[in-house]
C-alpha cells in the first residue's frame, strides 16, 4: 500500500466558540529578552491567532516554550525570550480554545496508532513491545520524506561502536535518506577514529578487541583532525577515508555538532557556544518533516523541544512532523515523552541493530 500522509482537520472558525472570540491581544517587550505579563507560550500544537475579526491566522514555524511576536509587516514570528527586543509586540492569553484569541489545535491529524479502547494489555512501549509493523510504517514513511520532506537524524556515538551499523548509516546517506546530522563531538571523534585506527574508545569495531594504548586512540585522533585544521581539510589531505563524517561531507550534508561540558578536544567543527550550537540545531529542526533519535538522551530533548508537531508546507498543506526515538532504555524514551516530545514513537532496541535493520529493509524494497 502506498504511503499517505494523514490528513490536516482545518477548525471551522465559522461556528462556536470562533465566532465570538476576540481578537488576540499584543503588548510592547520594555526590557530586552524579558516578555510582558500573561504572554503567550507557544507547544508543539499548531495554533490560530485571531488577528481580526474572523482572521485565524496558523503560525507556519513554531517551537515549544517561545512567544509569538507580530511584526511590523503583520507577520507572526515564533521568538525565543532570549530574542526579544524592546518594542517586540508579543502576542498575550493563556486560554487555549480562543477565548483570548488564541486556539491551539491538539486534534489536528488522526494517526493510526493513536485508535483504541480505553482499556486494553500491553499499550506501554516496553522490550516486549513487537515492533514489526513500527519499522514498515518508517520505511514508508522515509521513501517518501526522501524526495518530499527533510529527515534529520539525531546520533548518539553507539551508533558508530559496531562495523556493521557505522556501514548501515554510511548506505542511508548515500542513498539520500540523510538530509541533516545532529549529535556532539563524541559521535564525530569516533567515527574518525574508526576511520583511522580501525577503533571507537580503543576497541576494534568489529571485534571488540582493546588495543594496547587502546586509550589514547580517539585523542589521537582529535588532534590529527585538529592538526589538519576541519573534517573537511582531514578528507581532502586522505586522511579520512570512510565513515559517516567522511559520507555525509562527501555528500554535502548539513551536520552540526554541539559542545558539551565534557568534551575532549574537541574537534574543530564542534559548536562551543551552547546559544550558538541551539541556533544551529534550530536551523534545521524547524525544516523536519522526521526525525529519528538513536540512544541520545539528552540531544533527542533538545530536538524534540525544537520540532513542532507539523509542518506548513511551500503549497500551504500542512502535515505531520514525525519524531522516532530509538533506545533501549525505557526510562530514555518516557523521558523524551515527559519533556514535551508528545508526538514521539518509540522503539525499544540496540540502536546498532536498528540501524542495519533498517538500511537492509529499505535496500530489500529497492531491489
Amino acid at each position: 500500500m502506498a504511503f499517505h500522509l494523514p490528513t490536516y482537520k482545518t477548525p471551522d472558525f465559522s461556528k462556536p466558540p470562533f465566532v465570538d472570540a476576540p481578537k488576540v491581544t499584543f503588548e510592547k517587550v520594555n526590557i530586552p529578552g524579558v516578555a510582558p505579563e500573561n504572554y503567550h507560550a507557544t507547544s508543539i500544537y499548531p495554533e490560530y491567532f485571531q488577528l481580526n475579526k474572523m482572521e485565524w491566522v496558523l503560525l507556519k514555524e513554531s517551537r515549544m516554550d517561545c512567544v509569538v511576536v507580530r511584526e511590523k509587516d503583520g507577520s507572526l514570528n515564533v521568538k525565543e525570550f532570549r530574542r526579544l527586543n524592546v518594542g517586540d509586540r508579543v502576542a498575550l492569553g493563556r486560554g487555549e480554545n480562543g477565548e483570548e484569541g488564541i486556539y491551539i489545535h491538539t486534534g489536528a491529524f488522526e494517526f493510526p496508532w493513536a485508535d483504541g479502547d480505553k482499556f486494553s494489555f500491553r499499550t506501554r512501549f516496553t522490550r516486549e513491545t513487537s515492533f514489526s509493523i513500527d519499522y514498515d510504517e518508517l520505511y514508508d514513511l522515509l521513501e517518501h520524506d526522501r524526495d518530499k520532506g527533510f529527515i534529520v537524524w539525531v546520533l548518539g556515538p553507539a551508533v558508530v561502536f559496531d562495523r556493521d551499523a557505522r556501514d548501515a548509516f554510511v548506505g542511508l546517506i548515500e542513498d539520500g535518506y540523510v538530509h541533516a546530522l545532529l549529535a556532539g563531538n563524541a559521535l564525530a571523534v569516533h567515527d574518525l577514529e574508526g576511520s583511522l585506527f580501525g577503533t571507537a574508545l580503543g576497541q576494534e569495531i568489529y571485534t571488540k578487541e582493546t588495543l594496547e594504548l587502546g586509550h589514547y586512540k580517539h585523542l589521537d585522533a582529535i588532534n590529527r583532525i585538529r592538526e589538519q585544521g576541519s573534517i573537511e581539510k582531514a578528507i581532502d589531505a586522505g586522511f579520512i577515508k570512510n565513515g559517516i563524517m567522511w559520507a555525509a561531507v562527501r555528500k554535502g550534508i548539513d551536520f552540526v555538532l554541539a559542545g558539551s561540558i565534557r568534551d575532549d578536544g574537541p574537534i574543530p567543527e564542534v559548536i562551543s557556544d551552547v546559544y550558538e550550537a541551539q541556533d544551529s540545531m534550530r536551523a534545521l529542526a524547524r525544516r523536519a518533516t522526521t526525525v529519528i533519535a538513536l540512544a541520545t538522551q539528552l540531544h533527542a530533548i533538545a530536538t524534540g523541544n525544537m520540532v513542532p508537531s507539523y509542518q506548513v508546507m511551500a503549497d500551504d498543506t500542512v502535515r505531520p512532523a514525525y519524531f522516532y526515538t530509538v533506545d533501549m532504555s525505557e526510562f530514555a524514551v518516557n523521558k523524551l515523552a515527559n519533556r514535551g516530545t508528545l508526538t514521539a514513537r518509540s522503539i525499544l532496541t540496540n540502536v546498532q541493530d536498528f540501524v542495519v535493520t533498517v538500511e537492509r529493509g529499505l535496500g530489500k524494497r529497492c531491489r
